[in-house]
């Protein structure tokens, strides 16, 4: 490290070198979520197209080789003429400058999710090769960048009828590394979009896959709440939908009904940008249900007897959709997952608090179902706080007594370094215990396949043992006594094997985390291990293989006369421990998956369709994905 510190070192980084420099800044990540991110910005900026009356269809064409994507509108178009003094079109300077667009006034988009002048510049800034073409004032212009720099001039082509914009863009491999779209993904994504905003028609074609879909929904956010709650899978406390739609001081669109779930899902957007980390306007809708149905029960004088009703009781099965129209709006960071503009929070109260409390009144008969609902949520929430209270109370009163017996913990006290090693089997906790680093490396095997809490109460997840087991381990307390402060350990590993009954334990164990502890994951402290499925010997020599295509990777690589002999594992109980130490357990050589949340509305879908009671979800999942399945004969 140098000495000396003078002017020379000073950097300044012009154009979009600090995007490219520090493209975390600018997208949030360059995994897989911020990956996907270059798409939402340059979709949306066409959604805002439609927001403000010059758009109603949006075409998106995923290419075959899947790290490639077109998007249309049929919009206004870019602006293409010079624009003084930077001797520059409109259009170059959108693409290539930071913090240049049309949006910084509500001249020309009256709402608009798009709000820094940064979208497009980072795209581009990102993208290895990026085409512009736009159709405007009788014609269609075309230019091409690189990684942020003009490749070719601003071109005039043929003549053309209507007006549009046109964005092709690869993600540069750079940045990203060998990163794929997902199909799955976009679709969600662009259906959400259509429910948002009632006549805009969004296709996506699928090149990879061989489909062409169209996605429109006249219903607006009320289809949208009915497909958000058969999605979850549980059934309405009460058939009746609260909507909602206002005009002034802002725009606001609510639908809501209480279903029979034990947790409350609230799906909010602003200016059609979906806020996944939620907002004042979510605060807003939370306070505003609570105050209504506390003065319902009052001036119905249906108040339950006996039990004291909380915020969480009240809220507990509402399923809501949010979607709220604000000029400027401050969104905290350029993903915009979070809305921090203080004055919605008052606005969405105002405006669905009188007219929620009319809607109960109004329908009587379901507001009292509701309320039962709430009073059985109440006493559930008594009961399992006890329960829980009584796995969490044996990690409370000292760091160490009290763990599970099958727990061999080790000898460090920072969770900072510990680990924990959650096992698939006995046989296998005794490789993992004799070849774990016992200072900071903990093993807790697990007795067969554990308990699928999405079907399960929460009085019954914490009366099973084995989770119990694992909760105490944990020592962070769950539900409404969990404290991350607690937590023991700072990295959770699910060790299983690597076949398909492994899959099913690990799956089974990330749908209780997910649902029950989600805020491990959402720290980063949940991972898969990723224990070999085969040993591959060549002389003196060993290779360890994941699956059958790393097994005939690492054959083909070996001399074309080699012989080499090739076990495969039945379980992580049947390796020494000095191989699963190699293998599994030593960070020098192992392979670790970090869990993370991409899309929360995805994911609650997913858990539901796979492990919720829906069979028929669970079947057609299956049958649209039969081509892709990996065979465990």
């Amino acid at each position: 490290m140098a000495t000396n510190y003078t002017a020379d070192d000073i950097q300044v980084l012009e154009g979009l070198e600090p995007v490219r420099k520090r493209p975390g800044m600018y997208i949030g990540s360059t995994d897989t979520k911020g990956f996907h991110h270059l798409l939402w910005e340059v979709v949306d900026n066409s959604v805002d197209e439609a927001i403000n009356g010059h758009a109603n269809q949006i075409v998106v064409i995923l290419h075959k080789d899947l790290k490639s994507i077109t998007v249309s509108d049929n919009g206004r178009g870019i602006p293409v003429e010079i624009k003084k003094p930077y001797n520059k079109s409109a259009l170059e300077l959108v693409l290539t400058t930071l913090h240049a667009g049309g949006k910084f006034s509500s001249a020309q988009y009256k709402y608009s999710g798009g709000l820094h002048g940064v979208g497009s510049s980072v795209v581009n800034a990102l993208s290895s090769e990026l085409v512009a073409t736009i159709k405007r004032d009788g014609f269609e212009w075309k230019q091409t960048y690189a990684q942020g720099r003009v490749k070719s001039p601003l071109t005039k082509e043929a003549a053309t009828r209507g007006t549009g914009t046109t964005m092709f863009f690869r993600p540069d491999p750079v940045i990203f590394g060998d990163q794929s779209f997902s199909a799955d993904v976009i679709r969600f994504r662009l259906d959400s979009k259509t429910y948002l905003h009632k006549g805009l028609k969004i296709v996506f074609k699928d090149e990879a896959g061989g489909t062409n879909e169209t996605f429109e929904h006249e219903g607006g956010i009320v289809d949208f709440l009915a497909k958000v709650v058969k999605d979850r899978g549980k059934a309405a406390t009460a058939p009746q939908v609260f909507y909602l739609q206002r005009d002034e001081p802002i725009g606001i669109e609510v639908a809501m009904q209480w279903t029979e779930s034990h947790e409350e899902a609230i799906r909010s957007y602003v200016n059609g940008v979906p806020t996944t980390s939620g907002g004042s306007h979510e605060q807003g809708l939370r306070a505003a249900v609570v105050k209504a149905i506390r003065t319902f029960m009052e001036r119905a004088n249906l108040t339950p007897k006996g039990v004291n009703i909380s915020a969480e009781d009240i809220r507990e099965g509402l399923v809501a959709v949010l979607s709220i129209y604000i000029q400027e709006p401050q969104f905290q960071g350029q993903t915009k997952e979070r809305l921090g503009t203080a004055e919605a929070q008052g606005w969405v109260d105002s405006a669905v608090r009188p007219a929620l409390e009319t809607f109960l009144l109004e329908n009587r008969s379901s507001g009292a179902s509701i309320i039962d609902r709430i009073a059985l949520a109440a006493k559930a929430r008594e009961a399992s706080r006890a329960a829980s209270q009584a796995v969490s109370r044996k990690t409370a009163i000292s760091h160490r007594l009290n763990l599970p017996g099958k727990l061999a913990d080790c000898s460090s006290t920072s969770p900072a370094e510990s680990e924990l090693f959650i096992v698939e089997g006995d046989s296998a906790g005794g490789s993992a215990k004799q070849g774990r680093e016992r200072r900071n490396q903990a093993i807790l095997p697990l007795r067969g396949k554990v308990l699928n809490t999405e079907q399960a109460s929460l009085q019954k997840v914490l009366g099973n043992k084995e989770l119990q087991d694992v909760i105490s381990a944990l020592g962070c307390g769950v539900e409404k006594d969990f404290s991350i402060e607690r937590l023991r350990y700072h990295k959770i590993i699910f060790m299983m094997d690597a076949d398909s009954d492994g899959n099913h334990i690990a799956t089974l164990l990330l749908t209780f985390f997910y649902r029950h502890l989600r805020p491990l994951i959402e720290n980063g402290f949940v991972y898969l291990a990723q224990p070999p499925l085969f040993r591959v010997d060549h002389g003196k020599q060993t290779f360890w293989a994941l699956d059958e295509e790393d097994r005939e990777r690492i054959i083909k690589k070996l001399p074309a006369n080699a012989k080499p002999e090739v076990m495969r594992f039945k379980g992580l109980g049947e390796m020494q421990p000095e191989e699963l130490k190699r293998t599994t357990l030593d960070p020098k050589s192992r392979r670790l998956l970090r869990v993370r949340i991409v899309d929360v509305e995805e994911t609650d879908k997913l858990l539901t369709d796979l492990m919720g009671k829906d069979v028929e979800a669970r079947f057609k999942f299956i049958m649209d994905r039969a081509d892709q399945a990996e065979l465990d004969l």
